[in-house]
């Protein structure tokens, strides 16, 4: 079974980039530690600044259902939720070529 790769963009609110990046940088060192956590990068968007980019690699799809109803994830959720312009975009990948 190979990885599983996930994209999600995050906007945050003119005026809150750094209270969404707090809470990200937060929720990426945790979920670092999960056991089936492959990596997890955080990046801000050089095009769209304000929009943070996570690009995660779980170990299978039980890994990153685990991290979706992770203390962590609802405590980042909750710590940026007000902040965001948009919902997250979260983007299971699968691969074409």
């Amino acid at each position: 079974m190979s990885n599983l790769h996930v994209v999600a963009t995050i906007p945050a609110k003119s005026g809150s980039e750094n209270t969404v990046q707090a809470a990200l940088t937060a929720l990426a060192e945790e979920s670092r530690k999960e056991d089936g956590c492959v990596s997890y990068d955080l990046y801000e968007s050089t095009s769209a600044p304000g929009t943070f980019v996570v690009v995660e690699v779980w170990k299978d799809q039980h890994a990153l259902d685990t991290h979706m109803k992770s203390p962590h994830m609802r405590e980042a959720a909750g710590a940026f939720g007000a902040h965001l312009a948009a919902a997250p975009g979260i983007h299971p990948l699968r691969p074409v070529a």
